[in-house]
């Protein structure tokens, strides 16, 4: 199965773009596109003449959809304002798995494509549509595997895809506003690549860089996916999550009211940095048994060892900083469970050697039998807390950038794009000049704006 990158769920507090709240948006018209440059057709006579030009594009009349430059960046806007933003069709949203992030594949192939909603100047596709409805049948399966009913996955899978095109608007919105704050992301993006790099065992990032092209993507449109992954967190963190505060009072009042949930049997929390040797040749073990040792040094001394199985771990784990769950005595092989009981919370193991390869486990907590102490789940009562009230910040935060902002959605998508400012009908397409250039693709066009009761 084929994993790809994207913003599928948000790192905050484990809360997930999901359901923000349809608002109506202001109107503006578009900045005018350069004209695109007339074809270099070898087959072309050469006393044809060039095609005409078509008027240029705005909010208030689509009409013509541009051919788009991939490498084309959003113009600034303030959030009090209606938007601008340039359109940038080349970059497309990929998913993340829960067993790292992996290459995803992709396809050179020029197709014909639809364009299906606007948010400000940008637009979204049907392919990037499809590609997101993969994406969350990917993440469902992954995250159903061994846990879930064919029904409970089903269900997973279809509230997914309904949600899709939603979250692609959602996620438009949030990158666009992180540009308008200035917001700068380079220094992540590269710890990304690299990570990405060791978890697929490369050597180099011109490796990586080959891997990803050899895919048949383009490789700034690949670390643009990843830019917009952080930029998209680094909103959320700043806009929304720095505004919801949780007290020791609110703490120390959820767990009086919940003191049933914290009677639990002895069990500890564990994190791992898993190291597979699966389907490696034995000439291979020794250096990937290093792999493992140099992590555990690093957590020695004194790195975060969620940071480090983000980086080394080849496991389904390594997203969520390598926790692998809370375990009660029986639930684990005889061999961990007379390891890991022994230990206190932090405490690590050496390299252990499994048939899935070479394991380095922490324990996150240990959980005597009986009533936790607050001590013992402070932190899980201010994570649950957390989101439960970061959901409406951001549904409402959201609803905010949509009204001040140019959402356009064509007939027949309004219901899953979670509403828009006005309809779009379709209209024929029209001749445009091509372009030389590798890889492009055409929209297929649509633009008049459905007149509003006022007339406008």
């Amino acid at each position: 199965m084929r994993n790809t990158l994207f913003i599928a769920a948000l790192t905050l507090a484990a809360f997930s773009l999901t359901a923000p709240t349809p608002a109506a948006a202001q109107d503006q018209p578009a900045p005018t596109p350069a004209p695109a440059p007339q074809s270099q057709d070898p087959d072309k006579k050469p006393d044809a003449p060039a095609p005409a030009q078509q008027p240029a594009p705005s909010l208030e009349k689509p009409g013509t959809a541009p051919e788009t430059d991939d490498t084309a960046k959003p113009a600034a806007k303030t959030l009090p304002k209606k938007s601008t933003n340039a359109a940038n069709a080349g970059a497309k949203p990929a998913s993340t798995t829960k067993e790292g992030e992996k290459i995803p594949e992709g396809t050179n192939s020029k197709t014909v494509e639809e364009i299906i909603a606007r948010v400000n100047n940008e637009i979204i596709t049907r392919s990037d549509l499809d590609k997101k409805k993969e994406s969350a049948q990917e993440e469902a399966e992954e995250d159903c595997r061994g846990k879930c009913t064919p029904e409970e996955q089903k269900q997973r899978i279809d509230q997914g895809q309904k949600d899709a095109l939603k979250e692609l608007i959602d996620q438009s919105l949030l990158v666009q506003r992180g540009k308008d704050m200035g917001l700068s992301v380079e220094t992540d993006v590269i710890k990304r690549l690299d990570s990405i790099r060791i978890q697929n065992n490369l050597t180099s990032m011109e490796d990586l860089e080959k891997a990803v092209t050899s895919h048949g993507i383009n490789w700034e449109d690949f670390k643009d996916n990843i830019r917009k992954q952080i930029l998209t967190q680094k909103v959320i963190s700043q806009e929304v999550g720095s505004h919801v505060n949780i007290s020791k009072e609110d703490i120390q009042k959820y767990y009086d009211d919940h003191k049933p949930e914290f009677i639990r049997p002895e069990q500890v929390a564990l994190r791992e940095i898993e190291v597979s040797t699966e389907g490696k040749k034995d000439s291979e073990l020794p250096d990937l048994k290093k792999k493992a040792e140099t992590a555990l040094k690093r957590v020695k001394d004194g790195e975060d060892f969620g940071e480090i199985a983000k980086r080394f771990s080849d496991g389904s784990t390594a997203k969520q900083g390598g926790f692998l769950g809370v375990y009660k005595r029986g639930e684990l092989s005889k061999e961990l469970e007379d390891t890991v009981f022994k230990m206190k919370k932090n405490d690590l193991t050496e390299v252990l050697d499994t048939k899935q390869g070479y394991l380095v486990l922490q324990v996150l907590e240990h959980y005597d039998e009986g009533e936790q102490a607050l001590s013992k789940v402070e932190n899980e009562i201010m994570d649950k807390m957390y989101s439960t009230r970061m959901e409406p910040k951001l549904k409402e935060y959201l609803k905010t950038l949509r009204e001040q902002s140019y959402v356009v959605i064509k007939p027949g998508y309004e219901d899953i794009a979670g509403g828009g400012n006005s309809e779009i009908q379709e209209v024929s397409a029209t001749p445009e000049a091509s372009k030389n250039k590798k890889g492009r693709k055409k929209f297929l066009l649509f633009g008049k704006r459905a007149p509003t009761a006022s007339g406008d």
